[in-house]
């Protein structure tokens, strides 16, 4: 069971340091889009550049984030069902979703975004936009590892969920209040 805690652990950590990127990245998103606003309205310019750059933080944010949202338990589920269950079946259905849902898309983009993602490196793909940024494979390479964190983390759930059902003691299994609130 340690070596399950000390996996979780780390799963946690890296979720968190990509949710802690990402939301810097959300922050630096806003400059940017704010500057191209500015440019474009205020003095007639703006750059293809500044556009792309504002796709490229948005994927950033998005594949970045999504694993630190796996983690907080804020991801979308039918919550009418699932709030009215008892602990052990939300475990269940916690177990299942993953194994039969996250995982399995998981590992589907990671073996399809292989290649496209070397043979982008290879090319040293850049922008088919004048103007545009190069070094598009840079960006392309958030797509595996954005899944792959959420692969991560999706296992350290399932074996979060394996030992509370398993009866480990561990009091933070039973004792925690939700990670997540939504806030209507």
């Amino acid at each position: 069971m340690n070596l399950l805690r000390k996996f979780e652990r780390l799963a946690g950590n890296l979720s968190g340091a990509a949710g802690w990127l990402a939301g810097w990245l959300c922050v630096l998103m806003i400059v940017v889009v704010f500057i191209d606003v500015i440019a474009r309205y205020l003095f007639h310019g703006g750059s293809m550049a500044m556009q792309e750059l504002e796709w490229h933080l948005f994927a950033a944010v998005f594949l970045l984030g999504a694993a630190y949202t796996v983690r907080e338990d804020a991801n979308v589920r039918v919550d009418v069902v699932y709030t009215r269950l008892a602990p052990r079946r939300k475990a269940i259905v916690d177990i299942c979703g993953h194994s039969l849902f996250v995982i399995p898309m998981c590992m589907l983009i990671l073996y399809s975004s292989w290649d496209f993602v070397g043979y982008s490196y290879h090319l040293q793909e850049i922008s088919n936009d004048p103007g545009g940024l190069p070094y598009r494979f840079a960006f392309k390479a958030l797509l595996p590892i954005g899944y792959g964190l959420v692969l991560i983390q999706s296992l350290a759930i399932i074996s979060r969920n394996i030992r509370f059902l398993a009866g480990d003691p561990d009091p933070a299994l039973t004792n925690h209040p939700p990670l997540h609130q939504e806030k209507l």
